[in-house]
This record gives C-alpha cells, sequence and structure tokens, in this order.
C-alpha cells in the first residue's frame, strides 16, 4: 500500500465514522447539546490520532492495543456520565463492554511487552500515512464494535431488564470465557520452552484454529442482545456489530493474516496440514466429531 492510497483510506474512513455518529445519535441524550454518541465517535478518534503522534516519532505500535483498550474505557465512561442511574441496562452494557477490553488490553500489552513488537507493525510505522491509517482504523473498530452498547447507554427510551438481556448476559459469558480460556492456553503453551516454534493443537485449540476469535464475535452477539430492546429507528444501524466484528476477524486484520503467517511457517508439515484438515478455522466443534461428507 502507497502512501497516497494510505492518505486516501484515513480520509475515507472518516465517513463511515460520521455515518455511525450520526445514526447512533438519533432519539439519544445530548450533553451541552451536542449528542453523547457522537461525543464518543470523536473521541475515540481524537485518543487515537493523539496517541499516533509519539508512536509515529518513536516508530513504535507498543502501546497501540492498551491504547485502544483505554479508548473503549474512556468512551464507555463518557456514555455513562448521561445516563440515569435507574437504568440498569445501560450499566450492564458499561460493565460488560468495560470488562472486556480491560483484560484484552491488559493481555495485549503484556504480550508485545514480552515479544517485544508486532510483526504487522514493522513495515507500517516507517510510513506516516500507513501508520495514521492503522490508528485511524482502530478508531472505526472501536465505534463499530461498541456501537450498540454505546447507542443504547445514551438512548433517551431506557428499556428495563427483560427476557432478551438475561440470554444476551449468558451469551457473552460463553464468548468471553471462551476468549479468556483460549488465550490462557496459547500463553501456556508459548511459556513451556519444548513448544518454541511449534504451533498449539491441544485444549479449545483442537476444537477450532482461533476459538479465541470465535469467543470474541459470541459475546459481541451477546452486547447486541442486551442492546436491541433499547434501540429504534437510525439507532438499529449499530447492531452491525456484531457483523462488523466477524467481518474483520473473518477478511480483514484477523484469520487472513494469521493463516498466512501460519502457513509460510509450518505449510507442507504433516502435522500442521493434519490438523488443518481436521479442525475448522472459526466455529468451534468437538475433535471428536466429524461431519458427513
Amino acid at each position: 500500500m502507497t502512501d497516497r492510497t494510505s492518505a486516501i483510506g484515513t480520509a475515507t474512513a472518516l465517513v463511515p465514522l460520521a455515518a455511525l455518529a450520526w445514526a447512533g445519535s438519533q432519539g439519544g441524550t445530548a450533553l451541552a447539546g451536542a449528542p453523547v454518541f457522537a461525543l464518543c465517535v470523536s473521541l475515540a478518534l481524537a485518543v487515537q490520532w493523539i496517541a499516533f503522534v509519539p508512536a509515529y516519532a518513536a516508530r513504535t505500535e507498543r502501546f497501540y492495543d492498551l491504547t485502544g483498550s483505554l479508548t473503549y474505557l474512556s468512551v464507555v465512561a463518557l456514555a455513562l456520565s448521561t445516563a440515569p442511574t435507574g437504568d440498569p441496562g445501560a450499566w450492564l452494557l458499561g460493565l460488560l463492554v468495560g470488562v472486556w477490553a480491560a483484560r484484552l488490553g491488559s493481555f495485549l500489552f503484556l504480550r508485545i511487552r514480552a515479544d517485544g513488537k508486532d510483526g504487522r507493525f514493522d513495515e507500517l510505522k516507517q510510513s506516516f500515512w500507513r501508520f495514521l491509517l492503522a490508528w485511524t482504523l482502530q478508531a472505526v473498530w472501536i465505534s463499530f464494535t461498541a456501537g450498540a452498547a454505546l447507542a443504547a447507554i445514551t438512548s433517551s427510551r431506557p428499556v428495563p431488564l427483560g427476557a432478551w438481556a438475561w440470554v444476551g448476559l449468558g451469551v457473552w459469558v460463553a464468548g468471553f470465557t471462551v476468549e479468556v480460556v483460549a488465550d490462557a492456553q496459547k500463553r501456556s503453551f508459548r511459556r513451556d520452552p519444548p513448544n518454541e516454534g511449534r504451533f498449539i493443537t491441544t485444549g479449545l485449540w483442537a476444537w477450532s484454529r482461533h476459538p479465541n476469535y470465535f469467543g470474541e464475535i459470541v459475546l459481541w452477539v451477546g452486547v447486541a442482545l442486551i442492546a436491541a430492546p433499547a434501540l429504534s429507528g437510525w439507532q438499529l444501524v449499530t447492531l452491525v456489530s456484531p457483523v462488523f466484528v466477524t467481518l474483520l476477524l473473518t477478511k480483514g486484520s484477523g484469520i487472513p493474516l494469521l493463516e498466512e503467517r501460519a502457513d509460510r511457517r509450518w505449510g507442507g508439515e504433516p502435522e500442521y496440514e493434519a490438523y488443518k484438515a481436521r479442525t475448522p478455522v472459526l466455529v468451534m466443534r468437538p475433535p471428536w466429531w466429524r461431519p458427513r461428507s
């Protein structure tokens, strides 16, 4: 990707952000005359661009993921600042997003501190526009992923917790558990010296080649289920959240890059090819169950 393409991409990324800010603000609360949802989107972008300045100066990505997680916490805090204390749905959504962001942010920060770098940024951080695009896309990721929760928290028509909320909470707990367990299993595998340079095939990684991503998709489905009853009109656009997460992980910077990297490293090895053949790429399936051909 050239600098010119990256500059155009950065400008283009602002279009869906603006559209989301408008849609999510319809029927929402205001702060000093400004829609709170739009303020949350603006804050997400502002934090990324401010953090980009020292990151580019030092040519480092060490605080990229941590900044993303802190931004989630910041926009949720801003949204909750206008939510009535008697709206349990808003506070439940804020808690779930906050717990997920704090856990993931600390996990990714500790991982990059141990690894020393994130290979995805080796070339990006040398270019002003390509690196800025990465930070801008993080604002898009935050805004669209948390969009349904933020719209529900800032909605002017809060809805009491009902069946959808409890179903959504159960789905979130299931997805969060899968993501946490999968990450812990992989971290433990990598810390064992005999496993250096090898790939994990045990635990949840025998059920899916990317169980952590599957768990993440599931938990955002849970958030959307909790948020849905509080949304109406254009706010319903924000329910694209789990779809956006799925597309990002399956078509964007998630699975395709990891699969390509794994194929370069282990492609052709009988054990690796057998693992790929028997293990689903995303949706978890018991290793003892095989679909009929």
